[in-house]
């Protein structure tokens, strides 16, 4: 039974001794999933999911990193793992179209914590959820990406498996039943995209949370469904169009997916990334906004379908714009944080080039997606010219990974703010020695922030 083979390896793997490249990955995802996390504690949802718990607060010894207090571990998982997912630079599995940080290391972090776990059971913790995860989520792609967001609902198996590698390490009873609770409870819908509410945010806490309460549940011998993937109305059935089953387990436990993941260079949808990346080129190659006449975008249909917003009105629109984010990479030469204040999204100059832009899908481009992310970008310019630049793939994606300093200077920009200087490099140092921790309460996250 596929969920049998799934649980084996993640019991595996959570007490195993693992290479020193994968646990180098781990904590390039975790210092990743921090950057995520400290500047979403100052927006939406997280002051609302604050005053919504407010009589949990301070129980518990799972963290709310940036936010000064603790909880039990299900209420961590799910504030941390909606926050983390808020200013839209948490990391991507590009084949199962998903992020697997907020949800797999929200519910890690606030197990490890909750049971006073090392550092080196946390990364192991990271590692399992990623490679059991990753392989769900790329095995019901590209259908299930249609109607349902992946970080919420195969965002469910990683916070499981995750959990189940903290709560009974080793155990593959543990593991299936995580999992197979976890897979009935998963959830999140694609229309959640298509406004300004919080919803999307939320997915990724909800399955964080999932997680945790299936991880604890199955230690103390709650039973889910072992055949919750591929059963007749299983998993696979409701929520893809003939799942490839045999994906989920391709070189499981040899090839380690979490070394080829995608970390984000910019603040937005992950589907405008390429477009972004071409108009960048252009204008390193001296393209100024004045130069436009028009612009034209080709790209995969699903960005197109996710991004092809012309009147973005809030912050969270613009970032599933593909017409405003490009539009502003020209004008800043960024898309980054500041992208989104209110200046910005009402710049003249911006949304002066937005109605030149038109957006196509390419075929082929569709036909490669999820496993490729690629965009060409056309300017025909005032004088005449036309420029063009292909990017067949993302900043950041595994052909053009972003380096040990782009990520600790990432890490220095999103969370310095929140931190301060001294306490950024402080955490930033330990992340990296995270093996070193006998037990995660050393780091001190709880104390980040201001006291709720």
């Amino acid at each position: 039974m596929l969920l049998k083979t799934l649980a084996d390896y993640g019991a595996r793997d959570s007490v195993a001794t693992l290479s020193d490249d994968v646990l180098h990955h781990a904590k390039r995802a975790f210092l990743d999933w921090l950057s995520a996390l400290y500047p979403g504690t100052r927006v939406a949802p997280c002051r609302q999911l604050l005053g919504a718990h407010r009589a949990e607060l301070g129980f518990g010894t799972s963290s709310l990193p940036g936010c000064g207090t603790t909880a039990f571990a299900p209420t961590a998982a799910w504030i941390n793992g909606s926050t983390s997912h808020a200013v839209e630079f948490d990391d991507i599995f590009r084949d199962a179209v998903y992020h697997p940080g907020c949800p797999t290391i929200a519910a890690a972090l606030a197990l490890a914590e909750d049971r006073h776990a090392s550092g080196s059971a946390l990364l192991a913790a990271i590692v399992v959820g990623y490679e059991i995860s990753t392989r769900i989520g790329a095995a019901v792609q590209p259908s299930h990406y249609r109607y349902f967001h992946t970080t919420g609902t195969v965002g469910s198996f990683g916070a499981a498996a995750a959990g189940a590698a903290l709560v009974a390490p080793g155990d593959t009873s543990v593991m299936l039943h995580a999992l197979a609770t976890s897979g009935t409870l998963a959830s999140g819908l694609q229309q959640a995209f298509r406004s300004d509410a919080m919803s999307k945010a939320l997915h990724a806490g909800h399955a964080a949370e999932v997680g945790v309460r299936a991880a604890q549940g199955a230690a103390h011998g709650l039973t889910g469904v072992a055949d919750i993937l591929e059963g007749e109305v299983g998993f696979g059935a409701a929520l893809a169009h003939k799942p490839n089953w045999a994906m989920a387990i391709d070189a499981l436990g040899e090839r380690y997916n979490i070394t080829h993941m995608t970390q984000k260079n910019h603040g937005c949808c992950g589907h405008t990334f390429a477009a972004i990346d071409a108009m960048l080129a252009l204008r390193d190659a001296g393209l100024r906004p004045e130069d436009v006449a028009s612009v034209t975008v080709n790209t995969y249909q699903t960005a197109l379908d996710v991004t092809g917003n012309f009147q973005p009105n809030t912050a969270f629109e613009a970032k599933f714009s593909l017409p405003y984010v490009i539009s502003h990479a020209l004008v800043y030469g960024s898309v980054r944080l500041d992208a989104f204040e209110p200046a910005r999204l009402t710049d003249a100059t911006v949304r002066g080039l937005m109605p030149r832009v038109e957006l196509i899908a390419d075929p082929d481009l569709t036909a490669s997606f999820p496993g490729q992310r690629a965009a060409r970008v056309t300017v025909r310019t005032t004088d005449g010219r036309e420029l063009e630049h292909f990017a067949p793939y993302r900043k950041g994606d595994p052909e053009a990974p972003l380096s040990d300093a782009d990520l600790n200077d990432k890490f220095a920009e999103l969370a310095g703010p929140v931190l301060g200087e001294s306490r950024m490099r402080e955490l930033r140092d330990a992340v990296w020695q995270l093996e070193k921790q006998d037990d995660l309460r050393a780091l001190r996250l709880a104390t980040d922030g201001p006291s709720t």
